[in-house]
């Protein structure tokens, strides 16, 4: 069955009493906001993401993407089902996360948005799975967040599925073999370098699949190197490694942070290939104290892009920005599509407030292996029984301090 979100036009009516979300509950300032609405007759839904620290933009952005839903659909349903968010600060640390798992879970939290990056979203997966808790996380692609192993081309998990846990985003296999295959169909690079960090499950993931996807394409890579999260200050070697070998696309599976070093450092060498990016590169035109001239023509592939001329995307571009002060990125937009694919799922399957979040389990994990979902980052969206979604990634490039389609 086919599900649309809903009509976002409604954000415009929405009074202050109505927001669930009031008090600014995601702000960078606060560690663990208590932003719900306290409704009773509402779903508590709960999230973990880090507010603060290194990663905190990914973090904020999807707090900041999925209360707008929230508030959007308890304003637009006032006698309906209203939706209770609350998010837990994590600080993209795995301990933390179970920390504020627990957290919402004594809270009574009935559906969790899972973690937002994969480090965390593993060690939560496995709690959740547990608990026998729904679990749809925005933005931890990795494919152990589902659980299991899988084909480095496919993204297919073949064992061990935690059939409880599902995700909006791409999963690290397709980002690397979509990357590969995007890099070759444009022709973007003749040599081909690659920098990863190699004790991290989502940038290891995803290089994983490119290099298997490379190979099968006979793309030319020159060099491949690694670093870790002790040495991500200086990139010295792996650039002049990559400039050494003669590349001229740098493909970078990594966050931002360490993404914008590189920018720095290259430019201070005097090497200025062209980068290729993922979608942790989304939020590097917001690190503090980055020249972001440094990022112009960055390429990476990314499920939202802002710049879009439907309605729903500058209805929400903009609403972020009257709350916010800036340019939603897609870790805001795949949250704000988990609340309303969650809704959705949990209306149609007849969901009621006073359902154990067992039973609502149960319910919400035969509504996403059979329903079709169009959102912000993805139309005809569907889950298949590993838990991954299907949609098509967006050619994107960083021009004049903004992120542009490139297809």
């Amino acid at each position: 069955m086919k599900k649309r979100i809903f009509a976002l036009t409604m954000a415009a009516v929405m009074t202050v009493g109505l927001l669930s979300g009031c008090g600014g509950g995601t702000t960078q300032e606060t560690k663990t906001p208590d932003n719900s609405s306290g409704t009773s007759a509402a779903i508590k839904i709960g999230g973990a993401g880090p507010l603060t620290g290194g990663a905190a933009i990914y973090g904020n952005a999807a707090a900041r993407g999925a209360q707008i839903a929230a508030d959007e659909i308890n304003a637009a349903n006032p006698d309906g089902l209203q939706i209770d968010l609350r998010y837990e600060d994590d600080a993209h640390d795995a301990e933390k996360s179970v920390n504020a798992y627990n957290t919402l879970k004594g809270w009574g939290m009935q559906v969790f948005l899972g973690s937002v990056t994969s480090t965390p979203g593993v060690a939560t997966s496995v709690e959740a799975n547990n608990d026998h808790m729904f679990y749809l996380t925005p933005s931890a692609s990795s494919t152990d967040v589902l659980g299991g192993v899988a084909n480095p081309l496919t993204g297919t998990v073949d064992i061990q599925r935690k059939d409880n846990v599902f995700q909006m985003c791409f999963v690290d296999p397709n980002q690397g073999s979509a990357s590969a295959q995007y890099i070759y169909d444009q022709n973007l690079g003749s040599s081909i370098a690659v920098i990863y960090k190699n004790d991290d499950v989502y940038s290891t993931g995803v290089y994983n699949s490119f290099d298997a996807k490379a190979k099968e394409l006979g793309l030319n890579v020159v060099s491949v190197t690694t670093f870790t999260t002790d040495t991500q200050t200086d990139f010295s070697v792996q650039l002049g490694d990559a400039k050494n070998a003669g590349a001229d696309l740098v493909f970078l599976p990594m966050y931002y942070d360490a993404a914008a070093l590189i920018f720095t450092q290259a430019n201070a060498m005097g090497y200025a290939p062209k980068w290729f990016g993922i979608d942790g590169m989304d939020g590097i035109l917001g690190v503090v104290g980055f020249d972001t001239s440094l990022a112009e023509g960055v390429m990476l592939l990314t499920p939202f892009n802002a710049d879009a001329e439907d309605e729903a995307t500058k209805n929400f571009v903009k609403t972020y920005q009257d709350k916010y002060g800036e340019v939603p990125n897609q870790f805001a937009a795949d949250a704000y599509d988990c609340v309303y694919a969650i809704y959705n799922a949990l209306t149609e399957a007849g969901v009621t407030a006073d359902m154990s979040a067992g039973d609502i389990c149960d319910k919400m994990v035969a509504q996403f292996t059979a329903m079709t979902f169009d959102g912000l980052t993805g139309e005809g969206m569907t889950w298949d029984a590993s838990g991954a979604v299907t949609k098509s990634p967006k050619g994107m490039v960083i021009q004049d301090g903004a992120y542009v389609g490139m297809d």
